[in-house]
């Protein structure tokens, strides 16, 4: 066997690097040995492609090659070990289908009108004048709703202590002082003041007031509720048996997790670019302003700028920046190479939306490139692809553009610093490394009756 070309750094130094610096890495890397790449960590090559024509063949490729379950095992910890993201063969794909009904679109449309009330709703609590970091205030916003569709919670102590364990689940591991910790001793659990074991410490509370929300809802048997615990709980498995509570709560958590996280990261990285850049701002408002005031949500889905700015914001710092590893089970060939069982292949999300040959002058950010070409899920691809795209992405997108439209045309606001926001890696995710600092300056009425701002302390 041939790999393809790599660095023969150890992996420790390969980690620390892209730690440091995990684009400008990516970037030397892709620079240097193209868009197929090999990363030895111990015995074991992880080929990184970033070649769309590649990336087709791993994804479309299910005899040679398989998405196993077993690869994602580093996320059971707070996805459960009977999370989809753990799931193979029949068992996936029947669990996936019953997730993705709960995004259908009659339902998703009646969301779409309380994601813009709960958005006012949570910007309303910003003070005029007062600067405020958008990452928290967004997540809050995303963590809701999810947990609202997820699990059909939207008030109550129990629901509101989700939603924290959450937010913690999603913090811990990411400051210098955890990652310094875990440099020293590794993922072991030292009580919890180490990561490890503060980390098993929210997922026992998690669990815990998770499972007793499923035993209690599954107790009532109410049919008329529409959310995706009442799906699961009255749902059926391959073999036509109901789902015991550990699978409908293990289930549940990697939709909030995604919901809360991966949405509220691009929403944030979105209000950046448009607020830096006054021409993009501008051209919104102008088509947000052409719907008249209120509009209906699905109105507001379907606007090809607003679409064409999500995306492009999903492009450039994609959340997710690499997909879900495939291992070789049989000797196979791949972009010329022939590649031996045991072989890891991760499509490399981030370096494929960087392609100058896809898109030039990649790194400024450009939604009208998504108004003049149609690009392939080879060629652009923020949520995945294959049999692990991810289940929420129809409905981030949604949810992304119902958010931006609601803020942008309801509130006047401004980028505290001029300085470039700075994205910062963590798991799976790209953070903008200061959570966007902004100021609120007035609240916005609608162009159609004034081309003024009304101040408000609302």
């Amino acid at each position: 066997m041939k790999l393809p070309p790599g660095p023969k750094t150890p992996s420790w130094l390969i980690g620390l690097r892209f730690e440091i610096n995990p684009f400008g890495y990516m970037d030397a890397i892709s620079k240097r040995y193209g868009d197929i790449v090999t990363l030895m960590f111990g015995s074991t090559p992880i080929v990184y492609i970033s070649n769309p024509l590649g990336i087709k063949e791993i994804f479309t490729n299910t005899k040679e090659i398989a998405a196993r379950g077993e690869l994602n095992q580093d996320f059971a910890l707070m996805t459960g070990n009977q999370g989809v993201l753990q799931l193979d063969g029949l068992i996936h794909k029947n669990r996936r289908k019953l997730l993705m009904q709960s995004f259908h679109g009659a339902r998703m449309q009646a969301c779409g009108r309380h994601i813009c009330e709960l958005t006012e709703k949570m910007m309303n609590k910003q003070v005029i004048g007062k600067p405020f970091i958008a990452y928290p205030t967004i997540e809050d916003i995303t963590l809701r709703v999810g947990i609202e569709v997820v699990m059909g919670l939207d008030k109550g102590e129990r629901c509101e202590k989700i939603k924290q364990l959450f937010v913690y689940a999603l913090r811990v591991g990411q400051s210098l002082r955890d990652k310094i910790l875990v440099n020293i001793f590794g993922q072991r659990d030292l009580g919890q003041w180490s990561p490890e074991g503060y980390r098993l410490h929210l997922r026992r509370e998690l669990f815990q007031l998770l499972s007793a929300e499923v035993k209690e809802r599954r107790s009532q048997a109410d049919f008329s509720r529409s959310d995706m615990l009442s799906d699961l709980l009255f749902a059926c498995d391959e073999t036509g048996e109901t789902l015991s509570d550990e699978e409908v709560r293990d289930l549940l958590l990697s939709p909030i997790f995604a919901a809360g996280d991966a949405s509220g990261t691009a929403i944030t990285w979105a209000l950046y670019w448009i607020h830096r850049l006054k021409d993009v701002r501008s051209r919104l408002l102008s088509e947000l302003d052409s719907l008249g005031e209120n509009p209906d949500p699905m109105s507001i889905v379907g606007l090809p700028y607003l679409n064409a700015v999500c995306n492009e914001a999903l492009r450039i710092y994609p959340t997710q920046l690499f997909a879900f590893p495939r291992l070789v089970e049989s000797t196979v060939e791949v972009m010329g190479y022939q590649l031996n069982p045991g072989t890891i292949l991760i499509a490399n999300i981030y370096s494929t939306h960087q392609r100058e040959d896809l898109y030039p002058a990649a790194k400024e950010f450009n939604p009208e490139r998504f108004l003049e070409k149609q690009f392939s899920p080879y060629e652009f691809l923020p949520f995945g692809g294959g049999s692990r795209v991810c289940i929420g992405g129809t409905f981030a997108l949604f949810e992304m553009k119902l958010i931006l439209a609601t803020i942008l045309s309801r509130y006047q606001l401004e980028l505290v610093s001029k300085r470039p926001e700075r994205p910062k890696y963590g798991g799976l995710i790209c953070y903008p490394a200061s959570g966007v600092k902004m100021v609120m300056h007035s609240r916005r009425q609608h162009q159609g009756q004034s081309q003024t701002f009304v101040v408000s302390s609302v």
